[in-house]
């Protein structure tokens, strides 16, 4: 397999936590008018970096868990010539010591903390590859209005090659927070149409390996295809506040498992399982 990466090496180291506290507390009410915010060289580019060669690692030697079956995988089609592409981990921190890091970190712990005003605890983790070709996803909320959902559901979300425009970074389009569901609250994925996004233009991420971007389950956004030729991977982890629902991971897969099993036997596909 030839797997074709950036250097993520060359980073500055992320800035102490007594550093970053004065700057998060300036940047909260930001979080909440836009829906968003980004934190540059968060983490140590050498943590990114374990995380990349345990990704490469997974790809190479775990080759046994990469199947259209496994509830684990997801897969999206090139997005010219409709080839099934491998895409993600779903979850991820079972399997790379290195994410479980940096999922629990206790410094991205604090800045949760002050984001919702109370402790925050770990809901959903996967790793997404985005390799060259891949299609990209179009423009939604991540909210589902699943029974017990949490509605405080945010994503952090953790570059580990560089993105951008070019390698179809997510684009978010800030404000339409405030409004809420902006689909039917039925339980279903909804794409949103143009008329739902009011005219607001995108803000096209890009990121450096260290930086993170954090934005809320009613934050819409989307992503282009992938039209370089270098991967795009990250790291997306998703929270909830303390006290809505409490630590529900376990709970939230065995949901998640479950709805997708229903949904791939739709299709006829009835030899799905979790590996």
């Amino acid at each position: 397999m030839s797997i074709v990466i950036e250097n993520s090496s060359t980073h500055e180291t992320s800035p102490s936590p007594a550093s970053l506290t004065p700057v998060i507390s300036a940047d909260v009410s930001d979080y909440h008018r836009d829906g968003y915010l980004i934190l540059r060289q968060f983490f140590d580019p050498a943590l990114i970096q374990q995380i990349s060669d345990e990704a490469i690692s997974l790809l190479i030697e775990r080759r046994d868990l990469i199947d259209t079956n496994n509830l684990r995988c997801r897969f999206q089609p090139h997005h010219q010539n409709g080839e099934c592409l491998f895409e993600t981990f779903d979850p991820v921190i079972d399997l790379s010591p290195a994410c479980g890091m940096i999922a629990r970190d206790q410094r991205l712990f604090q800045v949760l903390e002050m984001l919702y005003g109370e402790p925050a605890a770990l809901f959903k983790d996967k790793l997404i590859f985005k390799p060259p070709g891949a299609k990209g996803y179009g423009i939604h909320q991540d909210y589902i209005a699943w029974k017990n959902f949490p509605r405080s559901f945010l994503t952090v979300l953790v570059p580990i090659d560089a993105c951008s425009p070019e390698n179809g970074s997510t684009e978010l389009y800030a404000g339409l927070h405030h409004d809420g569901p902006l689909t039917p609250e039925d339980g279903a994925y909804h794409e949103l149409t143009i008329d739902q996004l009011q005219g607001v233009k995108p803000l096209k991420l890009t990121l450096a390996p260290g930086d993170i971007a954090i934005f809320g389950g009613f934050t819409p956004h989307g992503s282009a295809p992938n039209a370089s030729d270098v991967w795009r991977r990250q790291l997306y982890l998703s929270y909830n506040a303390l006290s809505d629902g409490g630590d529900q991971r376990s709970a939230h897969y065995a949901t998640f498992q479950s709805w997708l099993k229903e949904r791939y036997a739709e299709f006829g596909k009835t030899e799905t399982y979790f590996r």
